[in-house]
C-alpha cells in the first residue's frame, strides 16, 4: 500500500507542478522506503520506463539497483496521482502554481541537503 501511496503522491505532485518523476519519486523512495540513492534512482527509472529511460534502467537493473515490486506498485499509484494532480493544477492560478513549484523544489532540496 505504501508503494501505491507514494505513486499517488508522486504522480499528483508531478501533475500539479510539472516536475519530472525523478525530482519527486527519488526522494520519496529514499525517505519512505529507506532505499539507497542508487536503488531509488533505478526504481524511479523502472516506474517511468515505458518508453523513456529503458537504457538507463537496464544499467541500474543489471547492477541490482532496482526493486521491481516497489516500481510496479508505485507506477499504479503514479498513474492515478498524475491524473489527480493535473486536474487540480487547472484550478490554480499561474502565479500561485509557479510559487508552489518553487516551494516544492526548495523543500525537496533542503530535505535532501540536511539529511545524513
Amino acid at each position: 500500500m505504501l508503494g501505491i501511496l507514494i505513486g499517488i503522491v508522486g504522480g499528483a505532485l508531478s501533475g500539479l507542478t510539472g516536475l519530472g518523476g525523478g525530482f519527486v519519486m527519488v526522494p520519496l523512495l529514499v525517505f519512505l522506503f529507506g532505499m539507497s540513492q542508487h536503488a531509488a534512482q533505478g526504481t524511479s527509472l523502472a516506474i517511468l520506463l515505458p518508453p523513456l529511460g529503458v537504457m538507463a534502467f537496464l544499467q541500474y537493473y543489471r547492477a541490482g539497483h532496482v526493486d521491481l515490486r516497489v516500481a510496479a506498485l508505485v507506477a499504479v499509484g503514479f498513474f492515478f496521482g498524475g491524473w489527480l494532480g493535473g486536474y487540480a493544477a487547472q484550478a490554480i492560478s499561474g502565479p500561485l502554481l509557479r510559487k508552489g513549484f518553487a516551494v516544492t523544489l526548495v523543500l525537496i532540496a533542503l530535505n535532501m541537503f540536511l539529511r545524513d
